[in-house]
């Protein structure tokens, strides 16, 4: 029996959503996990901040992956272990009383997987589709991942908090939401088992140990490093992100905590909207903007344009801790959607950092918070920004992170960034 073909734009939006869904759950849903079952700002942001080492690792299991062969049967049993670990995160929530260092080593586990999903997607597509053909399927991709993400990360939010107040147990509404993800995993899953087929072309491969595996990335950082000025790079390229680790985080704290703490005092609902529905609407249309114009102008000639834009955001969450606080949805809404709008724009930045330092291995992402480069900048400053917002208080915090911009600009001009990037 010959086995019906899927066209890519069956297979190409099945495999993103599988992706993405818990991508979402780790990246952003984990955070108000963390702090509906008792963890403070501190230990949140410890968190989540950890939840990106897997994003860092994976570098190190690229050559792994690649040599791995037969993607499409790895890809199954990794989605078939991402299914198991959503349900264990289910089940664990609803049957015991939770404690938040367990949930985040089930949660650490999902993150890898994700992260071990990302690797196994790029060399399927790369077997599946000649060079011409992933350019002609990308923008399937890139509205895929977003739409994906907007659903989990907005929508659910706000269904789990339909859920507290129905239920009036935030347990039993945590219960119910992982239950729905997972279901919704499982229809991705199925579907994929599937469509996906075997890719038309396999390179010879040879089984490879993990510890060669490190051995060959560890050559390829070696590399790396004998590239001049890379070290004035990656300072450059901490300092412009540095704003934007240390809001990853403290921003949604900021919406959910109490006007006496001096945050805003939003329920999990308003923040699902805000932050989770318009904000990534902004970001993802900042970056779509921002690399339009790049390609139409060119990255040397927009570098300064994206350098500047993000770092305005952190504008965006002084004004807002700020007296007199926003008393509405609407003018929060507007808020995050120019903070978001701004970081999405100015993400674009990375680019040619990315390219200068790793050359040709990054070249095509089109999610720049999966780059073990950006993740390993991002991850430190992330995880320490709940305790410093908690030791400033919203308001100074904001301000100190609005101030990191000056510096990252003039540390751009006087390290001459641009030149050494454009070869200008």
């Amino acid at each position: 029996m010959v086995r019906r073909k899927y066209s890519p734009w069956v297979w190409i939006p099945s495999l993103c959503i599988a992706e993405e869904i818990p991508s979402a759950v780790v990246m952003f849903v984990a955070l108000l996990m963390f702090m509906q079952f008792g963890a403070d700002e501190t230990m949140s942001a410890l968190y989540s901040g950890l939840l990106f080492l897997p994003w860092v690792m994976k570098s190190y299991f690229h050559s792994k992956v690649r040599n791995a062969g037969n993607y499409k049967r790895n890809l199954h049993w990794v989605e078939l272990l991402m299914f198991i670990c959503l349900m264990g995160i289910a089940v664990y929530i609803s049957e015991t009383k939770v404690q938040d260092w367990l949930l985040f080593i089930f949660l650490f586990v999902l993150s890898f997987l994700c992260a071990w999903h990302e690797l196994l997607s790029r060399m399927y597509y790369s077997r599946m589709l000649y060079p011409l053909e992933q350019q002609l399927y990308g923008n399937t991709k890139m509205v895929s991942s977003q739409l994906t993400l907007v659903v989990t990360y907005g929508i659910l939010l706000i269904v789990a908090g339909g859920f507290e107040v129905f239920f009036r147990s935030y347990q039993k509404a945590w219960a119910m939401e992982s239950s729905l993800v997972a279901g919704g995993f499982l229809v991705f899953f199925v579907l994929n088992f599937v469509v996906l087929q075997h890719p038309h072309v396999f390179n010879r491969h040879r089984h490879e140990s993990l510890k060669d595996s490190v051995k060959t990335e560890l050559h390829s950082l070696a590399r790396f490093k004998q590239k001049p000025h890379v070290l004035t790079m990656l300072i450059s390229l901490f300092v412009l992100l540095l704003p934007q680790a240390l809001l990853f985080n403290t921003r949604v704290f900021f919406l959910l905590a109490s006007s006496e703490e001096g945050g805003l005092s939003c329920s999990v609902q308003d923040v699902g909207f805000a932050q989770g529905t318009i904000g990534v609407v902004a970001f993802f249309l900042g970056v779509i903007i921002g690399r339009a114009m790049m390609k139409k102008n060119g990255q040397s000639a927009m570098f300064w344009d994206t350098a500047v834009v993000l770092t305005l955001s952190p504008l965006s969450y002084w004004l807002m801790a700020r007296n007199p606080q926003p008393d509405s949805l609407l003018l929060i809404c507007c808020m995050t959607f120019f903070a978001q709008l701004c970081f999405g724009f100015g993400l674009n930045v990375c680019r040619p950092f990315i390219i200068y330092i790793s050359e040709q291995r990054y070249r095509n992402t089109t999610n720049f918070l999966y780059v073990p480069l950006v993740a390993s900048l991002m991850v430190v400053p992330m995880t320490l920004s709940g305790w410093l917002c908690t030791e400033l208080g919203y308001q100074t915090f904001f301000l100190a992170c609005a101030a990191i911009a000056p510096v990252a600009w003039i540390l751009l001009v006087v390290c001459k960034t641009k030149s050494i990037l454009f070869n200008e």
